[in-house]
């Protein structure tokens, strides 16, 4: 995995982040208002929107602004990259401000979901560095770090960050998001081609927790 931090020139903090060959630009912005419903409370607030490029798989995807809708799996997808990066920053620091970190997949080779959380909280992070430096908030609003990987059981063996390839042919698949004190955000698990014990979930379970541990550390050093 590789982070390239401002990696586009008009976003206010911006991230490339790369896991084999998915690649994912995540890209923040800071408005000075909140949702209406959060208006007048002094507390600001977090959201993402994620999509793929139509060109991102091998088969073009067409896009959601043509299809006169949005996909189901990409209003999911949004929904957990934003809950995800809730999960660690303190509102009411933040101010009466929303920061919306938007997630472009560029190229999909499986967890791309995972690719963007890791890589919207370093986006995030920067963003609120930024916010501190140009002194708009005297301190980080983010309480904690946060990070996202895939684990899955093929032929009864355990597999971490998959693959396409992996990803669909796995008897298990999980994504797992924890924090940097290893908590866990929210855990997505399913049988696909066989049913798995509690022995097999513990395994994947610490599995995640430690590649999420490693993603941590290459995300400390994509900050500074």
């Amino acid at each position: 995995m590789h982070f390239t931090p401002a990696y586009t020139r008009n976003a206010y903090a911006s991230v490339l982040v790369e896991c084999g060959s998915t690649r994912v630009l995540c890209a923040a912005s800071v408005e000075e208002r909140v949702p209406k419903w959060m208006a007048g409370r002094g507390s600001g607030w977090v959201t993402a929107e994620y999509d793929m490029l139509p060109a991102a798989t091998g088969e073009r995807r067409r896009r959601d602004s043509r299809k006169g809708k949005l996909d189901g799996r990409t209003i999911e997808i949004s929904r957990l990259i934003g809950r995800s990066l809730r999960a660690i920053v303190d509102n009411d620091a933040l101010g009466e401000r929303l920061v919306t970190i938007d997630c472009d997949v560029l190229d999909a080779d499986g967890g791309t979901r995972c690719a963007a959380i890791s890589g919207g909280y370093v986006a995030l992070d920067l963003a609120c560095r930024r916010l501190v430096a140009e002194g708009l908030i005297e301190a980080s609003p983010l309480t904690d770090t946060v990070a996202a990987v895939s684990i899955g059981m093929l032929g009864g063996e355990a597999r971490l960050d998959l693959e396409y390839v992996e990803d669909s042919t796995a008897d298990v698949d999980m994504n797992l998001v924890a924090t940097g004190r290893g908590q866990l955000v929210e855990v997505q698990s399913s049988a696909e081609g066989a049913t798995f014990s509690c022995a097999e979930l513990d395994a994947m379970l610490d599995m995640g927790l430690a590649g999420c541990e490693r993603i941590r550390v290459l995300q400390a050093a994509a900050v500074g």
